[in-house]
């Protein structure tokens, strides 16, 4: 299907009105349009409940489509009683929907990358410089099979998704140890050193001071055939546009604004409407 404009959107957050705001403002037609979401759909803003439904019905008419992100697993850590709801987020109102089960299991089968045009990929905090596009392709669907898997399978993974210090990436990497890591890249990653050793404590802006050694993950990067779309690092504001990686979360919950970029020229639209402070 050909659709009149495609875009893809950062990180929501649950920030219901600035989201509904933005569509008003790109005057999206889901009968024309695609959307397409970086993740963290939920946790801080104000109505994760109405955000996940929301996505969830364009979705199931094939005009939008999202990628998983750290708080999007984190939510469905706590659905199935891995994790605890986070003192910040403002996720309980779904698990008190009558639709809890049916968002949760819908959430769980969503892809950790996707192609949204022949020129981008999109993934939440990005693709490491050790893996090719293809590589990374291959490793989230490994990921992708167990999140999908029966519930005796989620269940054995959830609980091993988490740590505070980062996994070493290499050749005899296994099980879910290299599930771990996989996610991190995914779902975590701001700060690594050229063969991909992440650092989890910084998430400043790119002005401050990091750790020796490392840089943004998106600095090591040799030419690739995709632009690497992604959203998470919030204090970048998504002002990071690289022939290589465009950065989209604009850090709407943190008084900032929602970000929409059209894949056919780039062209960034912003909300003007801000999600009330977490």
């Amino acid at each position: 299907m050909s659709f009149r404009h495609q875009y893809v959107i950062g990180d929501l957050q649950g920030c219901y009105a600035a989201y509904r705001q933005l569509l008003n403002k790109l005057q999206f037609d889901p009968d024309q349009d695609k959307l397409w979401f970086a993740g963290d759909l939920v946790a801080r803003g104000e109505d994760s409940l109405s955000t996940l439904r929301d996505i969830k019905s364009l979705c199931e008419r094939g005009a939008a489509a999202t990628v998983l992100g750290n708080h999007d697993l984190n939510l469905i850590a706590v659905w199935r009683g891995a994790s605890n709801i986070k003192k910040k987020d403002k996720t309980e109102p779904i698990f008190d929907a009558v639709d809890c089960d049916e968002l949760l299991e819908w959430l769980r089968h969503q892809p950790i990358l996707a192609y949204p045009d022949e020129q981008t990929v999109l993934v939440h905090a990005g693709i490491p410089p050790h893996w090719s596009t293809e590589v990374a392709a291959g490793y989230a669907q490994e990921l992708e099979k167990q999140l999908r898997g029966d519930l005796e399978v989620l269940d054995q993974l959830l609980p091993n998704l988490y740590s505070k210090t980062a996994d070493d990436w290499h050749a005899r990497i296994e099980g879910h140890t290299k599930m771990r890591a996989i996610a991190n890249y995914f779902t975590r990653m701001r700060l690594c050193k050229k063969d991909g050793t992440l650092e989890f404590g910084f998430s400043a802006g790119l002005d401050d001071p990091m750790p020796e050694g490392f840089l943004p993950w998106f600095e090591w990067q040799a030419p690739r055939s995709r632009k690497i779309l992604f959203g998470h690092w919030a204090a970048i504001k998504g002002e990071v546009d690289l022939p290589h990686a465009r950065a989209l979360d604009g850090g709407c919950v943190w008084g900032n604004q929602l970000l929409a970029y059209r894949l056919s020229d780039g062209h960034v639209v912003a909300s003007s409407a801000e999600c009330p402070s977490p």
